[in-house]
């Protein structure tokens, strides 16, 4: 199985194991909208995982940018950008908000994200517990449990 599957299949699954407070979705009824800024890291294995699928009663859609200002409200960004710069800037612009934040970059908790997945041979997910809880998100321990490292605290935990 390629790493985009892999990874495209974890992003699903955090839609039924995160809990999101009601004010991330504009209704009952809205789809889960699963951005991408930047380019480049999935193909189209990504609508094809989320393709006829649901999640708590929510339908999924995929969205793409270049740029965090052209996505609508997402509750899942993956963000795929290179420059560390960049990247920052996008991650402060999501601070404090009800949207699970997901990278690759070895910095990426560093920086203010909440999820770092690695697809490789093994599967790696480290989580920054404090981001999570500032934008009112909840991890659970099931998730903290299969995380090679947690951030809580101010603490890099590191558990395999």
């Amino acid at each position: 199985m390629s790493a985009a599957r892999v990874e495209a299949a974890f992003l699903r699954n955090f839609a039924r194991y995160v809990g999101w407070p009601a004010r991330a979705f504009a209704s009952e009824r809205s789809a889960w909208s699963v951005c991408i800024v930047g380019n480049g890291h999935f193909d189209d294995t990504l609508e094809a995982t989320f393709q006829n699928r649901t999640e708590q009663g929510r339908a999924f859609e995929v969205v793409r940018g270049a740029r965090l200002e052209q996505l609508p409200a997402c509750q899942i960004v993956f963000v795929d950008v290179a420059q560390a710069a960049e990247r920052r800037a996008v991650l402060a612009r999501l601070n404090r908000q009800p949207v699970l934040t997901v990278g690759i970059a070895p910095e990426f908790l560093d920086e203010g994200g909440i999820v770092r997945l690695l697809a490789g041979e093994r599967v790696e997910m480290s989580i920054n517990l404090d981001q999570a809880r500032a934008s009112s998100l909840t991890i659970p321990s099931t998730m903290l449990e299969v995380s090679r490292s947690v951030v809580e605290n101010g603490t890099l935990r590191r558990w395999r």
